[in-house]
């Protein structure tokens, strides 16, 4: 058996600041680019592809997820991570030069597949470096990068757009400097054994996973907007989706080195985790996306106003993660948090649904800040109980599985939520303009514009409007509160097991069902 090193806590400081810019320098890239979105598309043509802009970003994120864990078990965590990142800078310089929508979109997914392997193998080398019982004191700055990442995106679009020097094309040049950074600091401080094993790649289930959750993914990403919910192509995707998906359980059971094992589908840590991810994905995400909304349309600030409006939210987050951890290191136990956690999320929601066309900065800024609060409470713990609940050969794997179900119930809760606004818009328009005997022009609905255009419309219409995109958010919200509540459930379920405290490595150790090699270190 190869001797595991134990880190210390200076190496894995410095291992852990190359991993938090890589991840918040991709995930600002994918926030980044929504504030450019309408001058972009002014300068490039092509408003029928707009959507897709943003949207295939987080279909690659999320389909690649589950294969960057296992690749990362037979190449390496170090060498997978740093090739996730080269493919992230090269596919934010191409995204700058796109001289059409179809290059930039290009551009975006390959940046989508980056960003998933950050992400994933980020949360495995933690894994790898710090036992369960030490992991706690650092999950919170990952935790974290998230909350900044959600502030900075929106900020950093706004500047860059405004700043005539600049322009559109620096919001994707800008993080390649700092990606740099990351990946000269990964090459110099993380030394992980990397086990050359006489194993084949999971061909069929690399695809028939990856079909399966790209069919699930298109049709919640264009369903109800390029094509309506009831149509031949709803069902062909849906259809597509399923076939796919008993092809991967039947590939999967069949492979040697499977992608997602079916063993931890009989982990019952990995499952809960797994669905709570699921649930708090949809509703974090769905909380996130039309947040700004009602700052920019109902309470009318700007970009760059509206993400300073959530700092209140990341404060907190940061805060609650880094104690909670902490607390975690010294006590063994970390059932509580999430439990109470994603009960302060569900009244974060709760109290967002009770916000108002007049409602005080102050208090949007208690409320988001009670939101946070919750997520710096569970974010992190659920990824620590899934790793702490799995056998070390499936380390990878479990980590790139809970995340993978966290982003797919984000790409869900966005389409979801947004197809809730969209009706209920569309129906509190209708009343509330019958209500006043107000007729639209050529009696068609009311077309509305941007942020900026619906704060000039006259009144009463102005009015209407905001009223109107205030009570559909507030049925967003209050949506939210019993999605968070199913997975509050979930990790009511989760047995708490003892954190293991005895750092590991968890391609280090040869199983009886996978090949064993010999170690090298990179």
């Amino acid at each position: 058996m190869t001797q595991t090193r134990q880190y210390t806590h200076r190496e894995i400081l410095k291992v852990m600041s190359g991993l938090m810019l890589a991840m918040l320098t991709s995930m600002i890239s994918t926030s980044v680019v929504g504030t450019a979105l309408p001058t972009i598309v002014g300068e490039l043509g092509g408003q029928d592809q707009y959507s897709w802009v943003a949207s295939a970003t987080m279909l690659t994120m999320t389909v690649s997820t589950p294969l960057w864990g296992k690749l990362s078990d037979i190449f390496g965590r170090k060498l997978l991570f740093q090739i996730a990142l080269g493919l992230f800078v090269a596919a934010s310089l191409v995204a700058g030069l796109s001289q059409d929508m179809g290059q930039l979109i290009a551009a975006r997914a390959v940046q989508g597949i980056g960003v998933g392997g950050l992400s994933a193998l980020a949360q495995v080398i933690l894994g790898d470096i710090v036992s369960p019982r030490e992991r706690g004191r650092y999950s919170g700055y990952m935790g974290a990068v998230f909350g900044i990442s959600t502030v900075a995106g929106p900020l950093l679009g706004g500047f860059i757009v405004d700043t005539d020097w600049l322009g559109w094309r620096w919001c994707f040049y800008v993080v390649v400097p700092f990606a740099v950074v990351a990946f000269v600091v990964i090459q110099q401080v993380l030394k992980l054994p990397r086990i050359k094993r006489d194993t084949t790649i999971d061909i069929w289930g690399a695809t028939t996973i990856t079909a399966s959750a790209t069919a699930l993914m298109l049709l919640l990403t264009l369903g109800g907007q390029e094509f309506e919910w009831n149509s031949p192509w709803t069902y062909l995707l849906g259809a597509t989706s399923v076939v796919m998906l008993v092809l991967a359980v039947l590939a999967e059971r069949a492979a040697r080195t499977p992608i997602l094992p079916p063993r931890l589908f009989g982990n019952r840590t990995f499952v809960l985790t797994s669905l709570s991810s699921l649930f708090v994905g949809m509703a974090m995400f769905g909380a996130m996306i039309y947040l700004p909304q009602y700052l920019q349309i109902v309470k009318g600030l700007s970009p760059a106003n509206s993400g300073l409006m959530t700092l209140p939210m990341v404060l907190s987050l940061f805060v609650s993660g880094v104690i909670s951890g902490r607390i975690v290191t010294r006590t063994g136990k970390w059932k509580v948090f999430p439990v109470a956690g994603l009960l302060i999320v569900a009244v974060g929601q709760f109290l967002l649904s009770r916000l108002h066309v007049d409602s005080s900065e102050w208090l949007i800024g208690f409320d988001v800040a009670v939101l946070g609060l919750g997520l710096g409470l569970s974010m992190q713990m659920l990824i620590l109980a899934a790793q702490n609940g799995s056998e070390p050969r499936d380390m990878a794997s479990t980590t790139a599985g809970v995340s993978f179900f966290r982003s797919l119930g984000g790409a869900v809760g966005v389409a979801a939520f947004g197809a809730i606004l969209v009706n209920r818009l569309k129906d509190e328009m209708t009343g509330l303009l019958a209500a006043r005997h107000i007729k639209v022009p050529g009696g068609g609905s009311l077309s509305l514009g941007s942020p900026s255009e619906i704060q000039h419309l006259p009144e009463p219409i102005r009015g209407i409007v905001l009223e109107a995109f205030t009570r559909g958010l507030e049925t967003v919200f209050l949506v939210g509160v019993p999605v968070t509540l199913l997975g509050f459930v979930a990790v009511v379920f989760l047995k708490e097991l003892p954190l293991r405290g005895a750092s590991r490595q968890p391609a280090a150790a040869p199983t009886t069902s996978e090949p064993a090699g010999t170690a090298t270190h990179s």
